[in-house]
């Protein structure tokens, strides 16, 4: 899906940094008016922290699921903005960004691609993140065959014995989730009190005094196995050490989390993480650079999937008026408008009526 390297600017529309659901959305809202867009991501797919980092777990607040997955998430915004042929350049970072004579952008990735943009897209969630890392000896041998910091594929845990690490939601949740097909689940906090849902800990003490699941007051203290794979994971608790039987180690011990070089365009910063933008177009201190989804800010801000959506279908409208200054935008629906039927390559309504 990537697309090959360019050396010349290739012109588009917009630039949207960040491929997560907002992202893909502003590609939809952008595709009714007319724009097209571009895609970066430093990932190597589209999806963001949902294909990321859960994949499989499972979201409820989105308008007209009652319930899907972080990947399920991702498919349908991809099925939806098909008809509007973006490119993406995954795998890639944004390097710099400069300001043309007549307002346009061109934007440089750290792969030596060069962007011709009118106008920029901002969406990169939390910002550059990776996973927490355990400070442990000789781990890097284990990781991605045996220590994992995200759920990609539920089924290959079924049968495993399964150590998790963490005390936050991810950790209760994989914990409440693996247990109906793992063959052993044991949980790993350093302390007894959780930063989850309390509905959720509660449900992990339930199952804990069935004897489903193993927790253990400690800290992890070593990895043993061969070639990668585990079979046994020393901890470290108060009373001593303890042994766990494990062939796969679940660590969620968060996210470390920068702006990256978005941190170096001079935008205005709230607490030196966020973008601060204004609640009518959602645009930054630089005119023509809009910043949506969980990476701006602005009084009442809720870090909301939705509320992403939403400030994309703004941002959308706001870039047309500075991408295309000579035009009139016409403001349609989709349910009565033929031109937007046409551009999403659905039947037109007199046809569809007969």
């Amino acid at each position: 899906m990537s697309a090959e390297r360019s050396t010349e600017p290739k012109r588009y529309d917009v630039a949207i940094v960040g491929a997560g659901p907002t992202g893909l959305f502003a590609v939809f809202e952008l595709g009714l008016l007319g724009l097209n867009a571009v895609l970066i991501d430093t990932l190597d797919k589209p999806g963001g922290q949902c294909a990321e980092l859960y994949p499989e777990k499972p979201i409820y607040d989105i308008p007209s699921w009652p319930v899907i997955t972080g990947q399920g998430l991702t498919d349908k915004l991809l099925e939806q903005i098909a008809p509007f042929k973006a490119d993406f350049f995954l795998g890639r970072r944004v390097s710099g960004v400069t300001r043309q004579d007549d307002g346009r952008f061109v934007v440089s990735t750290d792969a030596g691609d060069l962007i011709d943009a009118g106008a920029i897209f901002i969406a990169a969630g939390a910002g550059c993140f990776t996973p927490r890392r355990p400070k442990l000896e000789g781990l890097d041998a284990f990781e991605n065959r045996s220590v994992f910091y995200a759920v990609r594929n539920r089924g290959s845990f079924a049968g495993r014995d399964i150590v998790i690490a963490g005390g936050g939601d991810s950790a209760l949740d994989w914990t409440l989730d693996l247990v109906s097909i793992a063959r052993s689940v044991t949980l790993v906090h350093r302390s007894d009190r959780f930063r989850a849902a309390p509905a959720s800990v509660s449900a992990m003490r339930a199952l804990e005094a069935e004897g489903r699941v193993r927790f253990v007051e400690g800290d992890l203290a070593a990895l043993h196995g061969d070639d990668g794979v585990l079979s046994r994971i020393d901890l470290k608790t108060r009373t001593g050490p303890v042994e766990v039987a494990a062939d796969r180690l679940l660590a969620f011990y968060g996210l470390n989390i920068e702006l990256g070089p978005i941190a170096e365009w001079g935008l205005d910063l709230a607490d030196g993480k966020l973008i601060k933008v204004d609640t009518e177009k959602f645009e930054t201190s630089t005119p023509g650079v809009f910043a949506i989804g969980d990476i701006n800010h602005y009084p009442g801000k809720l870090k909301l999937i939705l509320s992403g959506f939403h400030e994309a279908a703004l941002a959308s409208h706001a870039a047309f008026k500075v991408v295309r200054p000579n035009e009139k935008l016409r403001f349609q629906y989709t349910t009565s408008s033929s031109e937007l039927q046409q551009r999403l390559n659905v039947a037109p309504i007199a046809e569809a009526a007969e």
